[in-house]
């Protein structure tokens, strides 16, 4: 399979010290892969680390790294990553935690952020939804 490429858009720098990009146009993709919301739940959907951003965002990471892997994805794969809070300043407290994860495939994503009174379960803060492409 030919490997996509991402080309960049951004009209405006600033995103990228946050890691991602305004836009991108992605060519010769095979596969898309369209992720449900990874948020901190365990391997029985029970949630985790209630009221830590951090280690929720963490587990949410993970959680949507098995995704990737059973589909023979990477984050290197991913295109768009929405995430969901219901704390966008705690969130942002912890942002780096996301490019860091991305980095070891020098890869950016386009983003949205959405501030939202409350997720599937009391207590769980933070939900990763991804797209990837191969």
């Amino acid at each position: 399979m030919p490997t996509p490429t991402a080309q960049p858009i951004n009209p405006w720098s600033w995103s990228l010290n946050l890691g991602f990009d305004q836009g991108q146009v992605i060519e010769g993709h095979q596969r898309q892969l369209v992720c449900s919301g990874q948020d901190a739940v365990d391997a029985d959907g029970n949630p985790q680390h209630p009221d830590d951003m951090a280690a929720q965002l963490e587990l949410a990471l993970d959680n949507l790294e098995a995704v990737l892997t059973a589909a023979d994805m990477t984050f290197a794969n991913v295109a768009r990553l929405n995430a969901y809070t219901t704390d966008v300043d705690e969130l942002f407290k912890h942002w780096s935690r996301i490019p860091d994860r991305f980095g070891d495939f020098d890869g950016r994503f386009v983003t949205s952020v959405l501030g939202v009174t409350r997720l599937g379960a009391p207590r769980l803060l933070v939900l990763l939804e991804a797209t990837a492409l191969d």
